[in-house]
């Protein structure tokens, strides 16, 4: 990543400031020159927002710019090394040593040497200082006052309308958002006045558009007497949006002045309490609302109502003027829509048309290019209305060297560089560094977080850094410019698309290479530029694996990061080249051979090897001060840790998830620094580290314990002290899974004895977490019973709990009554507990005897998402309709298991459920009555026969269900997706449903009597849908052959032979 030179700046100055709280620069005698030197960062730092800004596109600046950061590195190394030998000095129980003159005079070589180097950088920053005079920069000052600042009129001070352009209006997907909106807008709500709508999305996706659409619409013109459209921009003015509205409103603003309060009242009384509606295009500050149009808009609504759109970028901005949840994130077009919208903006006339669909292929290409991105696909439309409509002229634009990141136009680049230069100077760095990962490999964001704290890029006090640097990793996201990945709870994994990830790869083009080793010209990079970091992706390159030898050449490396396993270490190879690094994280390679060097790694701050063929540390590892972070996920052949390691006392991140080490050495209370902790073996073993050791370390947020099963008594438990650790917030209780890949037990001849279960039970018993916790997981436990802090009489410990997993409960027979009281609880996942059988109402409602269920709560009041999976014996769940429960439940999963029925009362008091899937569920034979499904997955359920009465569902997905006869009642239906290749024919139900679309897989035989089209057999089934896509396999092929086929305009096609045809005994 590129150098933020006002980022490392203040990272520098901090290392100062902690250098003078300890006295350090007087043990080397140079306090005079280390004052010096923060002096002129303080006079350069005026000016360095402005360098950073030009380094980008500047190339005259780009020389200096490289040359004041090496300098400003050179001094993070010489600050290091202060630190080093005074922490080195303070473990001395000579207290003399600590008297600066009597270091100086023992160590007389070292001390000068370290005074030479410190003059040596002064006049090297008196140097660049007065050069910085050639570049005539800018004093931007703090962040603080130049965040809200214009940096280009044209690009922030963006004015909009709501006049709409046609033009820019393509696909059915902007006629959905429009008509839920428009929805949402003319609902009425008694208890809501005003109702505030949020349109969320990077620069130039469309939320202006889409807002214009939902202006213009006919139902809002007839529902809204009062429209109010105003442009809200960065630098807003509050007495100019005022006199704007009233314009808008229809009022007069000239006789009020500039009096605020006179404005208010104007507005008041413009608005005349008619029902209004007001769009705020383009927010960047929610004050535009609450400290400028809130009242007025809040007194004029009391008879009739308002309404509110905002157009935003952030989720923070929306957050902060209440919009109601959820917001409308906008996406990018289509393909197909994408090719619409560039073909709309060159097209000129009718005979263009013609000549331009031939173009189409290439087009696509181009706006693949643009990433779908609207305002993108606008901008090269432009470009390509004036080239010439020939395919050379298309195939040039596609071709040329515009879209090679160093040239890309800034117009291309207005949404991701907008927001880019918004970000506050410690978070560019971060959003820098994420381009450095490469997308063959999963990076947590606890794993990211180590990465930019070991950096410095995350500034606060020790205490709160993983919270700082959480709030970072939330930021970029919400600020759309990395996208949380599925299938991961809290956001725990985020992407970074290819175009944000060009850009931001191209600012750091001149300190930071990111290469595969299938790359030609890797080789040729590593030798000709020094880089700061290098990020090398391995995977897929066996049979040419990559010489670490390459690499050494790399002096200056801060960050290296290596996946994929293929780099080529031979005996003798060493780490000493690297001596500079901060972060290393290399996967799946033989470290064997470097173990013993990774100690000359005296800078290194975050250590991760993740998967390594290592099976050892070096002992001496406890030399490394500034590790913080060490990672050894999957290392299966680490039998062992240095008992060294307890010296680290700035290590603030442990895993040893999926490693062999079954126990430590005593000692690892001192790591009080410790935040995270992961894979700590509980062992009762006399010589090693026992729970007891945990209970110092007090600063604990995360923390997994495994091999529960080793611990013989309760009582040694009770000294980890784990309830009155108030920081903690996710806890793994684990125990070695007695399950087998059948979800069996292992042995079930040998069985678990009954003494085990209940010495297990005791223990965990006496693992109750602190009310902290928001993240509890259970896995391997092989008790009967769950935990008793789980019970219903003793829930309070997890009032904070948000999400709960419990995996592989090998003997638990029933689920704990307690669970549906937890007041936060958010998500629910149960995954293998084949002892289950009967979900009965205890788990519902504790107190299910109560006479007048009516009256009781409804329990389960916050959960969402519910995921119960190979519970493989469980058959029936009680849950009749008085019991209330889950109210607010979204998404319900259930696979592999033997359920009879779904319960009436999941379908008469889950009335928000959306998302319903039902996977392997052996004796299902209907699913009725969800009347707010939308989407609806059933996936090999064998006895399933009937699907009915879902009013809102929108996407149905069949799967391998071979006895289904019936699927009614669903008037919203959109899409079907059926997929069997055993089928002989299209199923009877086809003709009482009604989707949009129809997308079939089937066999090459059922695909072929389609293909006959009406004289087939099939064709009542189906030709009154509006599109159908049927497809078969053939040959080996995935879909080779299709049946395409659209109502209105009629069009059927296929490439089913006619002879094929034929065979069947069908006209072709």
């Amino acid at each position: 990543m590129a150098v933020v030179l006002d980022a490392l700046a203040s990272y520098v100055q901090n290392m100062l400031t902690e250098m003078a709280r300890d006295e350090v620069q007087m043990l080397f005698g140079v306090s005079g020159d280390i004052k010096k030197m923060d002096t002129k960062l303080k006079d350069l730092k005026n000016f360095l927002a402005d360098a950073d800004r030009r380094n980008i596109t500047d190339q005259s600046v780009q020389a200096w710019v490289g040359e004041l950061r090496d300098a400003m590195y050179e001094a993070t190394n010489i600050l290091d090394i202060c630190q080093l030998k005074a922490m080195e000095r303070g473990k001395s129980h000579d207290a003399g040593c600590l008297n600066p003159l009597l270091f100086c005079m023992q160590n007389p070589l070292h001390a000068h040497k370290i005074g030479s180097r410190i003059k040596n950088l002064n006049q090297r920053l008196e140097e660049i200082k007065k050069r910085s005079l050639d570049f005539g920069f800018i004093n931007l000052s703090s962040y603080q006052d130049r965040s809200w600042r214009t940096v280009s009129s044209r690009l922030h001070n963006r004015e909009t309308s709501g006049e709409l352009d046609e033009s820019s209006l393509v696909g059915e997907k902007i006629e959905e958002d429009t008509r839920n909106l428009v929805d949402k807008l003319t609902t009425e709500d008694e208890n809501n006045k005003i109702m505030i709508f949020a349109i969320v999305g990077v620069g130039g996706i469309g939320k202006t558009t889409l807002a214009q659409k939902i202006f213009n619409h006919e139902i809002i013109q007839q529902e809204f007497p009062k429209k109010i459209w105003l442009s809200v921009n960065k630098d807003f003015s509050g007495t100019e949006l005022l006199r704007r509205a009233i314009i808008e409103a229809g009022g007069d603003h000239q006789s009020t002045g500039n009096v605020r309060t006179a404005l208010e009242r104007a507005l008041k009384g413009a608005l005349n309490g008619e029902k209004t509606l007001l769009v705020m295009d383009d927010v960047w500050d929610p004050r535009a609302w609450e400290d400028v149009l809130k009242a007025p808009l809040v007194n004029a609504a009391q008879t009739h109502g308002c309404r509110v759109i905002v157009t935003t970028r952030h989720d923070a901005v929306a957050r902060r003027m209440m919009a109601k949840m959820p917001y409308h994130h906008v996406n990018k077009l289509a393909a197909g829509d994408a090719w619409l919208l560039l073909k709309n903006q060159v097209v000129g006339n009718e005979n263009d048309e013609a000549q331009i669909e031939l173009l189409k292929d290439v087009g696509m290409e181009i706006t693949a290019k643009c990433d779908c991105l609207p305002l993108a696909v606008k901008v090269i439309g432009g470009l390509l209305r004036h080239k010439t409509t020939s395919r050379r002229d298309w195939k040039n634009v596609l071709n040329d060297s515009i879209w090679s990141v160093s040239q890309m136009h800034e117009d291309l680049n207005y949404a991701i560089y907008l927001s880019y230069e918004d970000l506050h100077p410690s978070l560019k760095p971060c959003f820098l560094h994420l381009s450095l990962l490469p997308k063959s490999s999963v990076f947590h964001f606890k794993a990211i977080v180590g990465m930019w704290i070991s950096e410095g890029f995350v500034h606060g006090t020790s205490r709160d850094l993983e919270e700082i640097g959480r709030e970072y990793y939330d930021e970029l996201i919400q600020r759309n410019l990395t996208e949380p990945c599925r299938g991961y709870f809290v956001q725990q994994v985020c992407s970074m698309h290819d175009v944000v990830r060009s850009f931001a790869q191209y600012v750091a083009r001149d300190e930071a290479l990111v290469a595969h080793n299938s790359d030609i010209d890797i080789s040729g990079k590593l030798k000709s530029q020094k880089f700061i970091r290098l990020s090398v992706d391995t995977k897929g390159s066996e049979s040419n694996e990559l010489d670490l030898s390459l690499l050494q050449g790399q002096t200056s490396l801060r960050t290296l990061i290596s996946v994929g396993g293929h780099i080529k270490i031979k005996p003798g190879d060493s780490l000493f080249a690297f001596s500079n690094l901060r972060t290393l994280h290399v996967e799946y390679a033989n470290c064997d051979a470097l173990a013993e060097s990774l100690t000359q790694l005296k800078h290194l701050r975050y250590l991760s090897i993740k998967g390594a063929l290592t099976s050892k540390l070096p002992e001496n590892i406890g030399k490394m001060k500034f590790l913080q972070y060490i990672g050894l996920d999957d290392c299966k052949g680490l039998l062992k840790l240095p008992s060294s390691i307890a010296k680290l006392q700035q290590l603030r991140f442990l895993s040893l998830s999926g490693t062999s080490i079954k126990y430590i050495s005593r000692g690892f209370s001192s790591l009080t620094n410790l935040r995270k902790l992961y894979g700590f073996p509980a062992n009762m073993d006399g010589d090693s580290c026992s729970l007891e050791e945990l209970e110092p370390l007090s600063q604990l947020t995360h923390l997994g314990i495994s091999g529960l099963e080793n611990v013989s008594s309760a009582s040694f438990v009770t000294k980890a002290r784990l309830g009155e650790k108030k920081r903690l917030r996710y806890l793994l209780l684990s125990c070695t899974s007695r399950l087998g890949d059948d979800d069996r037990l292992v042995k079930e001849e040998e069985g678990i004895y009954e003494k085990e279960r209940e010495q297990i039970e005791e223990v965990f018993d006496q693992l109750c977490p602190p009310p902290s916790i928001e993240n509890q997981g259970i896995k391997g436990y092989f008790g009967q019973r769950l935990p008793r802090w789980m019970m219903s009489a003793a829930i309070a410990p997890l009032v904070s709990s948000r999400i709960l997993t419990m995996n592989e409960l090998s003997c638990c027979t029933e689920l704990p009554d307690g669970l549906c009281q937890l007041p936060s609880l958010e998500i629910l996942q149960i995954w293998r507990a084949p002892a289950i059988k009967h979900v009965g109402s205890k788990f519902l409602q504790p107190n299910h005897h109560c006479r007048n269920l009516s009256q009781v709560g409804a329990s389960f009041r916050r959960l969402g998402k519910l995921i119960l999976i190979r519970m493989v014996e469980w058959e029936e769940w009680e849950w009749e309709e008085q019991v209330k429960a889950m109210p607010i439940l979204e998404n319900l999963t259930i696979k592999f298991c033997k359920l009879r029925r779904v319960p009436p009362g999941l379908a008469f008091h889950a009335t928000c459920l959306k998302k319903l899937y039902i996977y392997d569920v052996e004796h299902l034979s209907s699913l009725e009555n969800f009347t707010s499904v939308v989407h609806l997955e059933v996936f090999r359920n064998t006895d399933l026969e009937r699907i009915s009465n879902l009013p809102k569902l929108q996407k149905l997905i069949i799967i391998k269900c071979k006895k289904m006869k019936v699927v009614e009642g669903m008037p919203a239906l959109q899409r079907l997706n059926l997929k069997d290749y055993d089928m002989e024919t299209l199923p009877r139900y086809l003709q009482y449903v009604n989707p949009r679309d129809f997308l079939l897989d089937c066999s090459l035989s059922l695909l072929t009597s389609i293909a006959a089209g009406e004289s087939g057999p099939e064709w009542d089934k189906f030709s009154h849908i509006q599109q159908v896509k049927a497809y078969a396999d053939d040959e080996g092929a995935p879909r080779k052959r299709y049946v395409l086929y659209t109502r209105d305009p009629l069009r059927f096609e296929t490439n089913i032979s006619r002879d094929a045809i034929k065979v069947l005994g069908f006209k072709s």
